[in-house]
């Protein structure tokens, strides 16, 4: 999938987290859904494609040690957080809007980081 077609979705999922943070649930999809496509799109740029929730780890871990940016990490979990409580719902909403501003960081991040290679 290139990397032109996932940065809009992206875009498009955050906004949307932005707007449901009255209903943790949705806003966790979104929150979600933003990270993964930002991430999709970064690897679409290296021609690489990921699959699993497995490969979304690894090339996570891979851009960390490549940047030497723990902050890609640290954002990556509260994205990860979001997607659990997609199935959990146990997040105070105030953590929920934490959490989304953490992906709406690490998309700025990885869309700087896609405007210098």
């Amino acid at each position: 999938m290139a990397a032109t077609i996932t940065i809009p979705i992206c875009d498009k999922y955050l906004k949307e987290a932005k707007e449901f943070l009255q209903n943790s649930v949705q806003s966790s999809e979104k929150g979600w859904g933003a990270a993964t496509e930002i991430l999709k799109a970064m690897a679409a740029k290296e021609e690489k494609e990921l699959r699993s929730h497995a490969r979304l780890w690894d090339y996570v871990s891979a851009l960390r040690r490549r940047y030497g940016d723990e902050e890609i990490s640290t954002l990556w979990h509260k994205a990860s957080l979001l997607h659990t409580n997609f199935y959990e719902n146990w997040m105070p909403l105030d953590e929920v809007e934490l959490a989304v501003n953490g992906v709406e960081r690490f998309a700025e991040k990885l869309k700087g980081l896609m405007r210098t290679r």
